[in-house]
């Protein structure tokens, strides 16, 4: 069934118009009135609803029952990353939102070659929340993955402080005393930043510059892992080990 992300607050009875993009979809796939579908607006839960009306650019919608389902990790995890190049950052994106990532910090790194401020880094954001929303649609999220504005590592270390006195901060490194993951924990994480870095791996100067904000080097084996891979494999391994 259509599932549709949409930013207001939502009650049942009211009849209200999709958003453009969403209504291009519904019209794209020549839903009728009294079609079905699914409203979700990062809340909680979801809403059935139906369609009532579709024209040419308009689509109207009724809100019927909320379902308080939540399908989110028990955690809070944050995957901070230096952004790959080309298309690899909207790919790492669309994976990290239905692996169950809360939210992604872009990072520009000392060897990042992906390089973007100002009015493209905004245009940026907007495109990668965009896929963001989209991924959530696809698999049955509830609350859409949140893509904060890129920033460079070491303002990001300089502003970053821990939410919560049990927030764990992990780095992904061939550091010499990084251990690995299921070694890191072996309780359920309640909030965690996983810091990972661009093509060709963060500095020295990062490394140490992470590890004096107490971040700890975790390691995912042997195997050199692309930028876009290394974070969703340790985001995958978590969600098996502590599934929503």
């Amino acid at each position: 069934m259509l599932r549709v992300y949409i930013d207001i607050t939502l009650q049942a009875g009211a009849e209200l118009p999709l958003p453009p993009d969403a209504a291009r979809h519904v019209q794209v796939l020549r839903l009728q009135p009294g079609h079905p579908l699914v409203l979700f607006n990062g809340q909680g839960g979801e809403w059935s609803a139906e369609v009532t009306d579709m024209g040419r650019r308009h689509v109207t919608v009724r809100v019927l029952a909320h379902d308080p389902i939540e399908r989110e990790l028990p955690g809070h995890i944050c995957l901070a990353v230096g952004m790959p190049a080309n298309e690899r950052f909207d790919w790492l994106i669309e994976k990290a939102c239905e692996l169950g990532a809360h939210e992604v910090q872009p990072l520009l790194c000392e060897r990042s070659v992906l390089r973007v401020s100002g009015e493209r880094a905004e245009r940026k954001q907007a495109h990668w929340q965009s896929v963001a929303i989209a991924a959530a649609e696809q698999s049955g999220r509830t609350r859409p993955l949140i893509v904060r504005a890129p920033l460079a590592l070491p303002a990001w270390l300089a502003g970053h402080q821990p939410v919560a006195v049990t927030a764990q901060h992990w780095m992904l490194s061939f550091h010499p005393q990084a251990l690995s993951a299921a070694a890191r924990t072996s309780t359920p994480i309640e909030h965690l930043t996983l810091l990972s870095g661009p093509e060709g791996g963060l500095s020295p100067t990062e490394e140490a510059l992470a590890l004096a904000r107490g971040f700890e080097p975790v390691t995912l084996g042997a195997r050199v892992l692309r930028a876009e891979t290394a974070p969703l494999a340790c985001l995958a391994w978590l969600g098996i080990q502590y599934p929503a």
